[in-house]
């Protein structure tokens, strides 16, 4: 699979350019709806991304190794590409994901639930109009 083909790229630039013009110009920064969703078929391990550099290999984005604490900041596609996993699967992308909210709520939902994966279930629910308590607090770093 083609972990990032060219109408996401295209989208991802586009983030990526309306961030950079936003810094130069002194206007708000954009929090953009995530494009992509990376995963470990056999893990915990996810990554929302919102914007790729000129470099064509940094992404920006929210990411979770599995260990609880879902953080903002860049990656590298070519080592997400090149990780090996057991039985001979690699990182995937979730063809079938719908961002449908900005970074900073899949942020602040992530931080509360420990991780993406429970904050897509939590927000799915939301969605649904189901009970799951309070939103979260707002976190400020985000």
């Amino acid at each position: 699979m083609i972990l990032l083909p060219p109408e996401l790229r295209f989208a991802l630039r586009a983030n990526a350019i309306a961030h950079h013009d936003a810094r130069q110009h002194g206007k708000a920064e954009p929090d953009p709806v995530p494009v992509v969703k990376f995963f470990s078929p056999v893990g915990a391990a996810t990554w929302l991304a919102t914007e790729l550099d000129k470099d064509g290999d940094t992404l920006f984005g929210l990411a979770d190794l599995g260990f609880g604490c879902p953080e903002l900041g860049v990656f590298s596609l070519s080592e997400i590409a090149s990780v090996r996993l057991p039985f001979g699967l690699g990182i995937e992308r979730d063809v079938a994901f719908e961002g449908r909210h900005r970074l900073s709520v899949w942020a602040a939902w992530s931080r509360r639930a420990g991780s993406i994966l429970w904050a897509e279930t939590l927000l799915r629910r939301v969605a649904r109009g189901e009970e799951i308590g309070p939103p979260p607090e707002p976190s400020g770093n985000g």
